[in-house]
């Protein structure tokens, strides 16, 4: 009876140690510098996890490399619930893939909860270019072979690899000129210096608006509710054509699973917060949430389109 008794009291200790989780402050970590469109995400969604896992969740900017540098941090930190990453598809779905650096493995170093946000990347071009639709800009461009030039913030950032997706499928040339970020990017756009651009809807967006450029097509499977009247690729003959920018949370994958399933609890709950949705909203993207599963298949879907890319463009991003 003794034994029985010491038995059940360790069960009782264990379990309500179990329970007890959160008993001290989460770190939220976040794969890039302050100020960008991630860290406003990660600052936007952590107080209200704080609130649903009753510990506040503090922000951690662990920049550098295209976020392979804190991507790798949470990769290996210590799977007991106290590290989140707020994970972006750059960083779990082209660095992984263009970079020879193999750091992380983002199917198998990590535990997926929701995603959380969703910036869909447009088509957009200079007002000067005669193309309308999707099928007048490839016929044109294949008209031009690499006289179309093509706008990106950057050798490796989504709106270069998007724009070489584009050209894999299509069969069409652009020449890419990178920029040091989508801002300067848009300004040689909007000036007539370049033609086109893969751009952030959030960035392009506004200027579609004031007529300074023309919005072909969404590449998302549907249409952003910021620019209802612009088409997805998708609708306009580019069947399954998908590229955005999305977030999502992850734990260390060794992380127990019930940590994990309050964990994506009170994601779930954060993102469903009207507040929340607002504060998306003006930022540009758009609240999104999934189950563990739908995440997990997502990252190892683009995964496997970006190899395709890789595969056929042979570049190599240091």
């Amino acid at each position: 009876m003794k034994i029985k008794y010491g038995l059940l009291s360790l069960l009782f200790v264990f379990s309500g140690t179990q329970a007890a989780y959160p008993e001290k402050p989460i770190r939220l970590i976040v794969p890039f510098a302050p100020g960008g469109n991630i860290d406003i995400t990660a600052r936007i969604v952590a107080p209200a996890l704080s609130e649903g896992l009753g510990q506040q969740v503090l922000v951690d900017n662990r920049g550098g490399a295209g976020g392979r540098i804190g991507t790798e941090l949470a990769a290996k930190a210590p799977p007991d619930g106290y590290t989140l990453l707020l994970g972006s598809s750059g960083a779990l779905t082209m660095n992984p893939v263009f970079s020879p650096l193999k750091s992380y493995d983002p199917v198998k170093d990590f535990a997926p909860t929701s995603l959380v946000s969703i910036v869909p990347l447009i088509l957009v071009v200079h007002p000067s270019l005669p193309a309308k639709n999707t099928k007048e800009f490839i016929a044109l461009v294949k008209a031009r072979p690499g006289q179309v030039m093509m706008a990106s913030a950057g050798q490796g950032s989504t709106t270069h690899l998007t724009g070489e997706l584009f050209q894999v499928i299509t069969g069409a040339t652009l020449t890419h000129v990178p920029f040091r970020g989508s801002g300067p990017a848009t300004i040689e756009l909007i000036g007539g210096h370049m033609q086109c651009m893969f751009d952030q809807v959030s960035t392009s967006g506004p200027y579609v608006k004031a007529g300074k450029l023309r919005a072909i097509a969404v590449a998302a499977l549907r249409r952003s509710p910021a620019y209802p009247e612009v088409p997805t690729m998708d609708e306009t003959g580019m069947r399954g054509f998908e590229a955005s920018t999305y977030t999502g949370i992850f734990l260390p994958a060794a992380t127990q699973k019930d940590v994990v399933q309050k964990v994506y609890g009170a994601v779930i709950k954060a993102v469903e917060l009207p507040a929340t949705k607002d504060a998306f909203s003006k930022l540009g993207s758009e609240v999104i949430k999934s189950s563990p599963e739908e995440l997990a298949a997502r990252i190892r879907g683009d995964l496997e389109k970006w190899r395709k890319v890789q595969q056929k463009t042979g570049i190599v991003i240091d």
